[in-house]
């Protein structure tokens, strides 16, 4: 029988929320953090474009079981939609597709936002990750392909109008999962006759986790390697993946030595994550015994004691002494564990 690898890196858990820079791709991010903390397993929670900046969640470890949980929160994005074309990917990366003169007018636009408010049927763009068939659409759209993408239920919180100008506008939309901003300014181009595409898009909030969580790269490397005080003014050679993992494979080298120190050991950047639980604060929450947190551990239910204690619950979080344990349902009175959490 075939013996099991060893785990490569930390089995580090907790939130990193990344105040990801335009034209890094999710995965790409999600590969840079888990390199930088040296953990044994990332993902995020939620893809945002490369040419979109802002709040990217990405979980480390124990973290990427409550992945869930963030992907459905509400989420606030700042965009500013360009009038006049039409692109191909609905943002500055597709040619133009349609051209008009007309511009809108401030009142006009205002008219529109109550038709965007709301649960209202959205259709994806055609460069998007929508499974068609079993292919992503944004493939069969490079190969020439037009997809027919069938319209999706979406909730559109609020959607207000931040500043505008005759060539643009600048909005801030909450709205829940599955929401294309994209497409949000395609149809408003559309209905005004006017036609429109992203020209900027941010990410500034995925709840729970809000503009306080952010934390950059350059943080990050700093915290990571530390910065010598004869280069503290040029640290952009670092922020190259490719170039900082030679650097900590190989810190015998010239460049590696002018350009960081590798740390003995991990306190500061791991002082940069949220607690895993913060993801689960829509939840409610059951104090727990030591005793009650092991029998949960080894898939055990427990009663829940206490005056308080919800007798009934699809699902819970259990906790001792601050620490996440386990999410689970609550039937008569008794925690049934569905997912546990290292100790």
């Amino acid at each position: 029988m075939a013996r099991r690898g060893k785990k490569k890196g930390r089995p580090i858990s907790g939130w990193l929320i990344l105040d990801k820079p335009v034209g890094m791709g999710s995965t790409e991010a999600v590969s840079k953090i888990k390199w930088l903390f040296q953990a044994e397993k990332a993902g995020h929670a939620g893809t945002l474009d490369p040419l979109a900046s802002g709040m990217l969640p990405i979980a480390l470890g124990e973290a990427t079981k409550t992945v869930p949980y963030v992907q459905d929160g509400a989420k606030i994005y700042r965009f500013t939609v360009a009038w006049g074309q039409e692109r191909s990917t609905d943002d500055l990366e597709g040619p133009v597709t349609k051209e008009s003169d007309l511009r809108p007018a401030e009142t006009e636009v205002k008219a529109l936002l109550p038709k965007y408010t709301g649960v209202i049927m959205q259709t994806p763009p055609q460069f998007s990750a929508i499974k068609i068939a079993g292919e992503r659409a944004y493939d069969l759209a490079r190969d020439g392909a037009t997809v027919d993408i069938p319209a999706r239920e979406i909730e559109i919180g609020r959607l207000d109008i931040v500043e505008h100008s005759a060539d643009h506008t600048v909005f801030e939309v909450e709205c829940g999962k599955g929401t294309y901003v994209r497409s949000l300014a395609r149809d408003m181009g559309r209905d005004m006759g006017c036609f429109g595409h992203i020209s900027e898009l941010r990410r500034v909030e995925v709840e729970p986790f809000t503009s306080e969580d952010f934390v950059t790269i350059a943080e990050l490397e700093a915290a990571r390697f530390g910065v010598r005080e004869e280069d503290s003014s040029d640290t952009t050679d670092i922020a190259d993946t490719t170039e900082a993992a030679d650097a900590t494979e190989a810190a015998d080298t010239a460049e590696a030595a002018d350009k960081v120190e590798v740390p003995i050991d991990f306190d500061a950047i791991d002082a940069l994550l949220v607690d895993t639980s913060a993801a689960l604060d829509c939840l409610p929450q059951i104090a727990i015994s030591d005793d009650a947190a092991t029998k949960i551990r080894l898939g055990n239910p427990v009663i829940i004691r206490g005056r308080d204690a919800p007798v009934e619950a699809e699902e819970a979080c259990a906790t001792a002494r601050g620490k996440l344990v386990a999410i689970g349902a609550i039937e008569q009175g008794m925690f049934k564990p569905k997912r546990v959490f290292a100790g």
